[in-house]
């Protein structure tokens, strides 16, 4: 595997799995590790129910470009990669480039992975009481969608 794809978020299911990531690309030793965080840009259920079209998807983020608001997310977005680059750097990892993408986010992770000519999709579950009978929609959604392996990381 020469180019692995990390998603990663703001939760705490993420920082918990981000070690056992880090792990894996340490055996795996790939040439270079992509770290892709998706901004959501509107509420949980608008996003994760994918009630948005994709024209209604692009006016929202026609809409939300130059904004305070946008501002926020990216810096948000900003601190949350740099935050994960740092720890993978800090465990000798040092090929890694950061990725941020608005919109769905198991279709931007799909289309990153595509785009970087990933080999591998690394992505965390869910992590809710209710984690040990079902993914999350994202991880589940990148399992079965995705073209290449992916490792759902608890």
């Amino acid at each position: 595997m020469k180019k692995v794809l990390i998603a990663v978020d703001d939760t705490k299911g993420t920082r918990k799995a981000f070690d056992m990531c880090t792990k894996a690309c340490l055996c795996i030793e790939p040439e270079s590790i992509s770290l892709v965080y998706v901004e959501k840009l509107e509420g949980r259920s608008l996003m994760d129910d994918q009630l948005l079209s994709v024209s209604e998807m692009k006016t929202l983020k026609e809409a939300l470009e130059g904004t305070e608001y946008q501002e926020a997310l990216d810096k948000k977005a900003q601190a949350i990669v740099e935050y994960y680059k740092k720890l993978l750097e800090d465990s000798g990892l040092t090929s890694v480039k950061t990725i941020i993408r608005r919109g769905h986010p198991a279709e931007e992770i799909l289309a990153a992975a595509k785009e970087e000519g990933s080999d591998l999709i690394i992505v965390g579950s869910r992590g809710s009481r209710m984690s040990h009978l079902f993914m999350g929609s994202v991880s589940r959604e990148v399992a079965n969608t995705a073209d290449i392996p992916v490792m759902i990381v608890k």
